[in-house]
C-alpha cells in the first residue's frame, strides 16, 4: 500500500520562508537607516517592504493549488506585468477622468483598478492554455497583489517626502501589506476564479451572469473600503465604525476568495473540453 504524501511543514513552504525572511530584512533595514540615518537608504526599505506579504501571498496560494501545472514564470510575469500595466492604465485613466475623491468618484476608482488589473489574466484566459478555476484564482492573486506591491510603493515614497523620519514610511507599508491580501489580492483573485470556472464547467469561454456578479462585488468591495479610508477627521464612535466596516469588508474579499480556492481544490487542476485556442 503506498503512503500518501504528507504535507510540508509551515516552515518549509517557500511562502513562509518569504514572508519570515522578507519580515526580518525589512525591519534590519528600517533599523539600519534609522541607526545610520541616511535617507538614501530608505528606497530599498520602500521595494522590500511592499513586495514581502503579496509575494508571499501568491507563493502561499499558488503552493495551495492541486495538480498544478503552470510554471512558476508564468506566475512571475502575470504578477509583474499586471501590476504594472494595471497601475499604468488605472492611473492614466483616474487622473484623466476623475476630478475630486468624493463617495461618488469612488465607484468610478473601482471599475477602473479592477478592470485594469484584469488585462493581463484576460490574455491568458482568452489564449485558453490554463484553463482550471485553480489557474484563474493562480492568475487572479497574482496580478491583483502585483498592482497591490506597486500602488504601496508609490505611496511609501509618498510617505517618506511628506515626512521627515523612517516612521512614516515603515507605519503605511506595514499597514498596506497587511491589507493587501483582503483588498487587491482577494477582489481580482474572486473575479478570475469565477471567469475561469465558468469556462471549466461550460467548456468554451464565456462572460455571464456569475463572472458579472464577480466583477461587481469586486468594485463595490473596492469602492466601500476606498470611501471609508477617505473619511475627514472621524470621531472616536466613527473611528470604530470605520475599522468595523473595514474589517467587514475585509472578512467577506478573504471568505469569498478561500471560498474559491477550497472549490477549486475539490473540482482538481485539469483541461476541460473547449479550452484550447478558438480558430479566428
Amino acid at each position: 500500500m503506498m503512503a500518501r504524501n504528507k504535507p510540508a511543514l509551515p516552515f518549509r513552504r517557500t511562502s513562509a520562508r518569504v514572508l519570515v525572511g522578507g519580515t526580518v530584512l525589512f525591519f534590519l533595514l528600517v533599523a539600519l537607516v534609522r541607526g545610520l540615518g541616511n535617507p538614501t537608504d530608505i528606497p530599498i526599505v520602500i521595494i522590500v517592504g511592499a513586495f514581502v506579504v503579496p509575494v508571499a501571498f501568491v507563493a502561499y496560494v499558488y503552493e495551495r493549488e492541486p495538480g498544478r501545472d503552470i510554471p512558476a514564470g508564468v506566475v512571475v510575469l502575470c504578477f509583474l506585468w499586471g501590476g504594472a500595466l494595471g497601475v499604468s492604465i488605472a492611473a492614466t485613466l483616474e487622473y484623466a477622468t476623475l476630478r475630486s475623491l468624493g463617495a461618488a468618484e469612488m465607484f468610478g476608482v473601482g471599475v477602473i483598478e479592477e478592470s485594469a488589473k484584469l488585462i493581463i489574466p484576460l490574455g491568458i484566459y482568452f489564449h485558453g492554455r490554463y484553463c482550471s478555476q485553480a489557474d484563474g484564482v493562480i492568475f487572479g492573486v497574482a496580478a491583483g497583489m502585483g498592482f497591490a506591491a506597486l500602488e504601496t510603493i508609490g505611496y511609501g515614497f509618498a510617505a517618506a517626502q511628506s515626512s521627515k523620519g523612517i516612521g512614516a514610511v515603515e507605519t503605511t507599508l506595514i499597514v498596506r501589506g497587511l491589507l493587501s491580501p483582503a483588498g487587491h489580492g482577494a477582489w481580482t483573485g474572486l473575479v478570475c476564479a469565477v471567469l475561469w470556472r465558468e469556462r471549466e464547467k461550460l467548456g468554451r469561454r464565456v462572460v455571464n451572469v456569475p463572472v458579472a456578479a464577480a466583477f461587481t462585488t469586486a468594485v463595490l468591495f473596492h469602492a466601500f473600503w476606498n470611501i471609508l479610508v477617505i473619511q475627514p477627521g472621524p470621531s472616536l464612535i466613527e473611528s470604530i465604525g470605520i475599522e468595523l466596516g473595514s474589517g467587514a469588508i475585509a472578512l467577506a474579499g478573504l471568505g469569498l476568495l478561500f471560498h474559491m480556492v477550497n472549490e477549486a481544490a475539490h473540482r482538481r487542476a485539469r483541461f476541460v473540453p473547449g479550452c484550447s485556442p478558438e480558430p479566428g
